[in-house]
């Protein structure tokens, strides 16, 4: 498939049109390295790790898991951070739903629900008159929520993920983004353990250039 094509078949496993298929040909190396360095948030010392995914995609929602153990122990001077990606208008409202739990500390605690109340039990989150009374439902401050999914500070996160995922040239989801440097995605690298162990040899070699 090229370079950001969805098939509303595949998307029967999440919502129509927001599904997201990985599109690199698998290499050798299992990744990329960018020509040019894409922007990193992480202070110096520290090797930042992005993961790109959206809520409609099934591949995130079985890849999320194991993500978040490996999150939970990586090592201090790992920086990582979750950008939902922007490939077309459609993907906007789940965008919003991230950034707005991010922005009201609610990541941790709603994550993988918003996941399992889409793709599982079929609610459409994407529609502000599920999405808010569902947040209140989880034990969520509704109002602070829905203030901040209408907000400008959500908007520009919205903005601020298609760059990046530009910068990156993320092609499907679930993918990986490496120090700024690098990408490997579940196709290129033959499957959600080996996008791990690349991910891990990356730090390690970042690490070491200081």
């Amino acid at each position: 498939m090229k370079r950001r094509e969805f098939t509303l078949g595949a998307a029967a496993a999440a919502l129509p049109g927001l599904l997201s298929q990985p599109a690199h040909a698998q290499s050798g190396k299992g990744y990329t390295e960018l020509g040019r360095r894409a922007p990193v948030e992480a202070p110096p010392g520290q090797v930042e790790v992005v993961e790109f995914f959206s809520y409609g995609c099934v591949h995130c929602k079985n890849f999320e898991p194991m993500f978040g153990a490996w999150k939970k122990a990586a090592p201090k001077d790992v920086k990582v951070r979750l950008v939902h990606v922007g490939f077309q208008s459609s993907f906007e409202p789940l965008q919003r739903i991230y950034y707005a739990l991010e922005a009201t500390g609610q990541v941790e605690a709603l994550h993988a629900k918003v996941f399992e109340a889409l793709q599982t039990e079929r609610k459409r989150l994407d529609k502000p008159e599920v999405l808010f009374p569902w947040v209140a439902e989880q034990g969520g401050d509704r109002a602070k929520f829905e203030a901040a999914y209408k907000s400008f500070g959500v908007a520009t996160q919205l903005r601020r993920a298609v760059e990046l995922q530009e910068a990156y040239k993320v092609e499907g989801t679930p993918a990986l983004g490496i120090g700024g440097r690098y990408y490997t995605d579940g196709s290129m690298a033959g499957g959600f353990e080996r996008m791990i162990q690349i991910a891990n040899t990356l730090i390690a070699q970042e690490r070491k250039k200081g």
